[in-house]
């Protein structure tokens, strides 16, 4: 059986706002419009042209599965190491 990893923040209230930077980042690169994690799902699988069923994903292939990670985590991590590169140059 696959085992499932669950990524936690380390301070876990940061929780709704890093949600809602991801969807701001990926509303503004991939042209979506998504309120809620949900609909950020459905509509960058739409773009990768990858079958998502929100019941459930089963079926979903490992490779389809990371182009979608890496679609919505990758914009986030950018953001972020952009975002503490300018607070360290700050600091200088």
């Amino acid at each position: 059986m696959p085992r499932r990893r669950k990524r936690r923040l380390l301070v876990p209230e940061a929780e709704p706002k890093m949600e809602k930077l991801q969807m701001k980042l990926l509303n503004e690169s991939m042209g979506i419009h998504a309120s809620n994690r949900e609909e950020m799902k459905v509509e960058v699988a739409k773009q990768l042209g990858i079958p998502y069923n929100q019941q459930g994903n089963k079926e979903m292939k490992a490779k389809d599965a990371g182009k979608m990670g890496g679609a919505m985590g990758g914009q986030l991590v950018k953001e972020l190491v952009q975002m503490s590169l300018e607070s360290l140059s700050r600091k200088h």
